[in-house]
């Protein structure tokens, strides 16, 4: 029976997908098709390859997004998407995803029509690029004449593209903290609506999972790169705790 993954977006949160991952291996469960969104686009092209758990990690501790080198001037974001090509080359040299030993589909918002686009096949570093360019953060991605941004604007969590599986897994690390009153700021109040309107877009899609991994990551930000080791264990020890308590996979 074909296992599939899907990973959320979810910035820097997306790590925990790598700590998801480190559990299904440790529980020996084999995944034959991989969906992501953003961050989640990266974790899954990258696992798709081969790369370790802790190569991974270390592909997201080297990122250094806020470095000098990497902003964008007189275009429209603040951070050059581009420069992030050299870096994918190094763990995933072949720029394809014909090149990837598990099949890989990635979504992105097409800016000109308003519609998503699946990335499946064809090169793959432009198709990452464009699912992860956060809008307003990272530049857009130009691709056979049309303008990309992260998927998340239209499908943040792509359990949908795993139709053809007979067991769905769903890393999914943008819960919210509903009771949470902290609301300080005026962005305080942005970040959380724009949350919450998150959330409930994803939620609808949580009952197409045959198995949900959703780890608390309420205190931790997109861009809070201090915290990417103790999220990592976040995602590991959610996913390890619903691994041991799941039936799923008996049999298989």
């Amino acid at each position: 029976m074909k296992i599939g993954l899907a990973l959320s977006g979810g910035g820097v949160r997306g790590i925990a997908h790598a700590g998801v991952i480190k559990a299904l291996q440790k529980h020996r469960v084999e995944v034959q098709q991989i969906s992501g969104t953003s961050a989640g686009a990266l974790v899954g092209a990258l696992y798709a390859k081969g790369v370790s758990v802790e190569e991974i990690v270390h592909f997201f501790e080297r990122s250094n997004l806020f470095h000098p080198r990497t902003f964008a001037f007189r275009q429209a974001g603040f951070i050059n998407s581009s420069v992030f090509t050299d870096q994918i080359s190094q763990y995933i040299p072949e720029n394809s995803f014909e090149s990837l030993p598990i099949p890989l589909s990635v979504t992105a918002t097409d800016l000109h029509t308003g519609e998503l686009k699946i990335f499946k096949k064809g090169e793959l570093y432009v198709s990452i690029l464009a699912s992860a360019a956060f809008p307003g953060i990272f530049t857009p991605i130009e691709i056979d004449g049309n303008t990309y941004v992260d998927g998340g604007v239209l499908n943040n969590f792509p359990i949908d593209l795993l139709g053809d599986c007979g067991i769905r897994i769903g890393s999914y690390v943008n819960k919210v903290d509903l009771n949470s009153r902290k609301l300080k700021h005026s962005y305080d109040v942005a970040a959380r609506a724009y949350a919450i309107n998150q959330y409930h877009q994803d939620k609808i899609k949580f009952s197409q999972c045959d198995l949900l991994i959703e780890p608390d990551l309420y205190n931790y930000g997109l861009f809070s790169f201090k915290g990417m080791k103790e999220i990592f264990e976040i995602g590991y020890e959610t996913a390890s705790k619903r691994l041991e308590t799941t039936a799923i996979f008996d049999g298989i």
